[in-house]
């Protein structure tokens, strides 16, 4: 049941869980790795979200397993009479528990984060080899409205 489900932010603790969600995903699979010890540039990379006071990296749990997370980031921006944005970034939840609204959960409790923050747009993003995410996400009411670009520096992709 979705009530036994918390959300709260990402610690040091929770890395190794983190990662593993992310090289669940089939894309995640071919860009991210998990080892019995991790990559320090993960935790370069969570050192440095865990201490911006605009990043917020949550975590959902059930019976104190991580089964989901997504990256949010407050953006203030002079466009739109100086609105503030929040983008959504690395969804993930447990394969074995897709379906169960876990998602819709997650990213409810991301849109309440951005009203806490006077959040204005909420943007994502989502691969374009991702079609069931694109309809996971207009379902809760985001419009394919722009196109995204990227330009992969020091060959990541």
């Amino acid at each position: 049941m979705i009530e036994n489900f918390i959300q709260r932010k990402a610690s040091i603790n929770d890395l190794k869980s983190i990662v593993a969600l992310l090289v669940e995903d089939e894309l995640g699979s071919t860009r991210d790795r998990l080892s019995e010890e991790l990559d320090p540039k993960y935790l370069n990379a969570f050192k440095l979200i865990d201490k911006d006071p605009n990043q917020y990296l949550m975590v959902v749990e059930k019976d104190n397993q991580i089964i989901a997370t997504c990256h949010l980031t407050i953006m203030p921006s002079l466009t739109f009479t100086g609105s503030t944005r929040m983008q959504i970034e690395a969804v993930r939840v447990s394969e074995k528990l897709r379906g169960q609204k876990i998602g819709e959960w997650m990213i409810e409790r991301a849109l309440e984060y951005g009203r806490e923050n006077n959040v204005g747009i909420i943007q994502l993003s989502t691969n374009k080899k991702r079609p069931r995410a694109k309809k996971f996400y207009e379902k809760l009411g985001f419009e394919a409205s722009h196109e995204g670009m990227k330009l992969y520096l020091k060959g990541l992709k």
